[in-house]
């Protein structure tokens, strides 16, 4: 796949971020369950972050957030009347409830799907998994917006296949690129996909909190992608790493072309799947991080692993960190060490998205990378595409249409539903998606 190009698609956080503490396991989410949240702050830190990389030369796409309220989802549960008198009722007596209608973890663009580029494929088509996230009910809600919106991103069946989700049931239990990395000498080459799951069934899982990714559902990607077995690995989570806060892979880990960061425990039997690992990508390095230079806890609570590891065009490799790296002593001797001896890092930033941060997402989680060649790049529509221009017209949308505070008890004020329907409409129309709202069965 020659002139291939990393893209990154970002998730544009909604005006309905709030801080509902859905996610057990998600030690960060549970910590700031109902404080007070800043929406507008929130999805301008998310559009900086996205024109940072923009402006590198590093091609970048905006993923509309998911309708919400879901209305539908609160009559589903029993709820009749006007929209607005179902939002006061639920608001009044099932709160719980109305914080998974208006969930924004859409905004982790990393779990919208798994993603094979054409270089790995057997058919040469760029093969798209949107994940059926059935571990948890309020980002359940998001698949079937995910899997139209990939269906338009992708739409050239010459270059692009978009698969349904897998099946909503425990056995293939699927959270997507979060659990999926890729190592290749360069983005342009044959790559090693390895998938990285909770659990297969058998043997000993965690016994604080869920493992959402299983084998079956790994494999299952692996197959209807048409990866080459050979340069396709399975390793499983240390259950100890997801009872101390690591929910997903890219907690504990971040990979880019032949570069490899990770935790010294955060899979079975590392040592091992390291060995295998180098087998099957000989050009491969490992940087390790041992836990007496940061804890497993320490790297949870500045995501130093859900940094972005970016390829620059005028090459090198750009390490997009939270600012709570920053922040953390340990951290920063670990990047110092990092500088040090993988030279293929030639520049570290620091980045606030703190509102993201406090909901357990960190730079990586808000972007799914998919690498493209220059053809399958120019198959895509324009609309969605990171310019000056885009820049400018969302950072006024958003200071027009998002609150500056956002309480928990604010989420059943029916101005909310009004405010959110009308923001979305004009975002269609910004990022010339017109139809991704108008079909959407909540509307």
């Amino acid at each position: 796949m020659l002139n291939s190009v990393e893209v990154n698609l970002d998730g544009l956080i909604g005006p309905t971020h709030h801080y509902g503490g859905l996610a057990e396991g998600n030690l960060a989410s549970q910590r700031h369950r109902h404080r007070t949240s800043r929406p507008r702050e929130a999805a301008l830190q998310g559009l900086r972050k996205m024109k940072a990389l923009a402006d590198r030369g590093i091609p970048q796409f905006v993923l509309p957030p998911a309708p919400r309220p879901d209305v539908d989802f609160l009559r589903a549960q029993g709820f009749s009347g006007a929209e607005e008198e179902i939002l006061r009722e639920v608001a009044r007596c099932r709160g719980d409830l109305l914080s998974i209608a208006c969930s924004a973890s859409s905004m982790w663009a990393a779990n919208a799907a798994t993603v094979s580029p054409s270089a790995d494929t057997r058919d040469a088509r760029l093969h798209v998994t949107p994940a059926n996230l059935r571990s948890t009910a309020h980002r359940r809600l998001e698949v079937a917006f995910t899997t139209r919106l990939l269906k338009c991103l992708f739409a050239d069946t010459r270059y692009f296949v978009v698969h349904d989700p897998l099946p909503d049931a425990p056995a293939y239990s699927d959270e997507g690129a979060a659990n999926h990395m890729r190592l290749c000498k360069s983005h342009a080459s044959a790559g090693v996909e390895v998938f990285v799951y909770g659990r297969n069934g058998i043997g000993t899982g965690p016994r604080r909190h869920p493992a959402r990714q299983t084998l079956a559902a790994s494999r299952a990607i692996a197959d209807r992608h048409e990866l080459d077995p050979r340069r396709t690995l399975f390793v499983q989570q240390s259950p100890e790493a997801i009872d101390a806060g690591v929910f997903h892979n890219d907690v504990i880990a971040v990979a880019n072309e032949h570069l490899l960061l990770c935790h010294e425990q955060g899979y079975v039997a590392q040592p091992d799947f390291l060995r295998r690992l180098k087998e099957t990508c000989p050009m491969l390095r490992v940087f390790e991080v041992s836990v007496h230079e940061l804890s497993v806890e320490q790297a949870v609570q500045t995501y130093l692993f859900n940094s972005q590891l970016a390829t620059l065009p005028e090459g090198g490799m750009l390490l997009l960190a939270p600012r709570e790296c920053e922040d953390d002593a340990s951290v920063r001797a670990v990047l110092a060490r990092l500088r040090e001896q993988v030279p293929e890092i030639t520049e570290i930033q620091f980045i606030d998205v703190r509102q993201s941060m406090r909901n357990g997402g960190g730079p990586a989680c808000l972007r799914l990378r998919v690498v493209l060649s220059r053809e399958q790049l120019s198959a895509m529509p324009t609309g969605p595409r990171m310019s000056e221009a885009l820049y400018a017209r969302l950072t006024t949308w958003i200071e027009r249409n998002y609150r500056e505070e956002l309480t928990f008890e604010d989420l059943g004020d029916p101005g909310l539903l009004r405010e959110t329907r009308s923001a979305f409409e004009e975002l269609a129309e910004i990022l010339n998606l017109h139809s991704i709202y108008s079909q959407d069965p909540n509307r």
